[in-house]
């Protein structure tokens, strides 16, 4: 393994619930002896992907966040978006998210959440199954053709007694996402949770990321959510260059 596939593991050692590490925890997560990770440490300090904290932590660096934020389907696109999430989470009061999808996982852009707001699993950076979620079952309907395929043959895990893992029964449900224009995923990720989405179109009027909001089930009917959250992605298409329906 070369030096920037070692440096590559030492960053992606650092997560949202482990966002510092010491050089000995940065070992033992990435396997790589304690004299290499010192040696690639010493280096990603020096270009400032990683930053020391005054007790010796290690953590992300701004030098890389900003590299980050060049990428079109991030920072580009949450900018893009935020104002219209703005004004959903104003109308509801409740979680407002908006995801992209990678590979086989949504990776979630952005999250705007009150104190009321029910609890979600998910937070801004994460990646999570596209099978359970709104969002994921938005960029799922919409995703090539194979991709759905090699989703649908694979294990699909449940997290609770709702989670869909029949694959004819999921592949219904996409097909009813493409028709209608928007998921609702009950309980699928935590027993107290609605999610409704809907997708999100770029100038060449493919899907490119999914917004969703998510409450707590029983406070409001999922149906009376779809205006709102077609009406935001709507204005995020239109935004990015996507001609009206």
């Amino acid at each position: 393994m070369g030096l920037t596939a070692r440096s590559f593991d030492v960053l992606a050692a650092f997560t949202p619930d482990r966002p510092t590490l010491t050089l000995t925890e940065l070992s033992r997560a990435t396997g790589l002896p304690l004299t290499t990770t010192h040696r690639i440490v010493g280096e990603l300090l020096e270009w400032g992907a990683l930053e020391r904290r005054d007790d010796g932590g290690l953590q992300i660096g701004l030098r890389l966040w900003r590299v980050a934020s060049l990428a079109p389907r991030g920072l580009g696109l949450r900018e893009q978006a935020l104002p219209f999430m703005e004004d959903l989470f104003v109308a509801t009061g409740e979680n407002v998210q908006l995801a992209v999808r990678e590979g086989r996982e949504a990776v979630f852009l952005e999250r705007l959440a009150g104190r009321r707001s029910v609890k979600v699993l998910t937070r801004v950076g994460d990646r999570f199954a596209l099978h359970a979620t709104g969002v994921g079952l938005v960029l799922l309907a919409h995703a090539p053709a194979p991709l759905q395929d090699d989703v649908l043959a694979s294990p699909l895990e449940a997290w609770t007694d709702w989670t869909i893992t029949d694959p004819k029964a999921l592949r219904r449900v996409l097909a009813e996402v493409r028709r209608t224009g928007r998921a609702i995923s009950d309980r699928q990720v935590t027993p107290d949770a609605v999610s409704v989405a809907a997708p999100v179109r770029g100038p060449s009027h493919d899907v490119v990321a999914a917004l969703s909001v998510v409450v707590r089930r029983g406070s409001v009917a999922p149906e009376a959510l779809v205006p709102a959250v077609v009406a935001a992605a709507h204005g995020i298409s239109r935004t990015l260059g996507a001609e009206a329906d």
